[in-house]
């Protein structure tokens, strides 16, 4: 158990939010989807309690000084805990009385064979608004299968859509099952917030990275269940508003986004090739879509005698959706991005001053900062055992056993 000093890098890089002050998470989640639920907690100013085991294995995803766990873990305390311990148990049960909101990640049944489980807890806590995101779902055939990302995108559909056609299915570039279900549990939570502020019950919510995927589909998936349209990959291409996707220039490549009729125009006029407004390969969308490889071969023909920034300064200006392909670093070189707060300093105990990737929500009143690091494992142990009434002695009994 971690005791830094208190003047240590752990002190606050900025004020903290203001906006969730006064509601106490517990964080028993790991790897992705679960961090990414409780982060929104945290960076909007709950007291967020992250709940790991007294020795620190090796973390999920890399060790704590990873980019990964600095990024996921910001603005929480730490306490560490055996939960197989008879001490550890008990503690976590007295703290989850006082907690507004716990999150797990865990496959289904684990939670229930540690007595940690909404049915147990709500018992003592009525109010308790308890989230839990699995792989596949609480129940069902398929429950408990072992659950990850990249396992989801296939399942869920995505891969199938993803990728250029004839070269098999593809994966896309970032966790966005995980990423999806942390926020749909997040979400989830607030609804049961103010739910409660009428009801005053809590309640258990489920979601699973399969649920996340399926519903992320969004149209392509409204296009099977209503018209039977199983959508195949279609690349960079837009499925269906056509001229929308990658086009070379003369110094590389850039987006264009030409939907309706009227941008159509704007486009063909901005490209001088006001002849395809009238040309009956071209002039409907319906015609623009059975002839659009031939399209965009024309289209391409005529970026190429010019660079992305020339095109894209004359397409923008015409009301043309368009812009650059950016890599990584070019996204956080962006002034827009910048201008935007979207990458936050922060003073890492493992690193020292970094940056971290910051809220993608701006609020006038109480916005949302990097207040603290990610704690060290057990940083707050004995400060979070003190709040919930156990005696100095207590707390040196459980380290002496084992259960923090």
């Amino acid at each position: 158990m971690v005791q830094p000093d208190s003047s240590s890098a752990s002190e606050a890089c900025a004020l903290p939010s203001t906006a969730l002050n006064g509601l106490r998470v517990l964080d028993l989640t790991r790897v992705r989807s679960g961090p990414t639920c409780v982060r929104q907690f945290a960076d909007w100013g709950a007291d967020v309690i992250k709940i790991e085991a007294p020795i620190d294995t090796a973390q999920f995803g890399g060790p704590r000084s990873g980019p990964d766990f600095q990024n996921l873990h910001r603005n929480k305390r730490s306490l560490t805990l055996d939960l197989k311990n008879k001490a550890g148990l008990a503690a976590f049960h007295k703290l989850a009385e006082t907690a507004d909101i716990i999150v797990e990640n865990f496959r289904p049944g684990v939670k229930k064979r540690l007595g940690i489980d909404y049915d147990t807890l709500s018992k003592t806590n009525p109010g308790l608004i308890y989230a839990s995101i699995s792989g596949f779902g609480q129940d069902g055939p398929l429950a408990d299968r072992p659950g990850f990302d990249q396992i989801a995108q296939g399942m869920g559909g995505l891969m199938s859509i993803t990728g250029t056609p004839g070269e098999g299915p593809m994966r896309v570039g970032i966790p966005l099952a995980d990423l999806c279900a942390g926020l749909f549990a997040a979400q989830g939570i607030m609804i049961a917030l103010l739910e409660r502020a009428t009801s005053g019950k809590g309640q258990w919510i489920q979601t699973s990275l399969l649920q996340a995927q399926v519903f992320m589909l969004d149209f392509q998936a409204a296009r099977y269940l209503m018209d039977g349209d199983i959508p195949k990959q279609a690349g960079n291409n837009h499925p269906t508003s056509i001229p929308t996707g990658v086009f070379r220039t003369s110094d590389g490549h850039m987006n264009i986004a030409v939907t309706g009729n009227n941008i159509w125009a704007s486009f063909a006029r901005i490209l001088g090739r006001e002849t395809w407004l009238t040309d009956e390969r071209y002039a409907t969308a319906p015609a623009r879509s059975d002839n659009r490889d031939a399209l965009g071969a024309e289209i391409e023909a005529t970026l190429k005698t010019n660079t992305t920034a020339h095109w894209i300064e004359l397409l923008t200006g015409a009301g043309v959706p368009a812009g650059e392909i950016n890599d990584i670093g070019q996204v956080f070189a962006e002034p827009q991005v910048r201008h935007l707060g979207l990458a936050q300093p922060v003073t890492s105990q493992e690193r020292g001053e970094t940056e971290l990737v910051g809220q993608p929500i701006i609020m006038s009143r109480t916005p949302s900062h990097i207040a603290t690091p990610p704690p060290l494992a057990g940083q707050h142990s004995v400060e979070i055992l003190t709040e919930i009434g156990l005696s100095s002695d207590e707390i040196e009994e459980m380290r002496a056993s084992g259960a923090t």
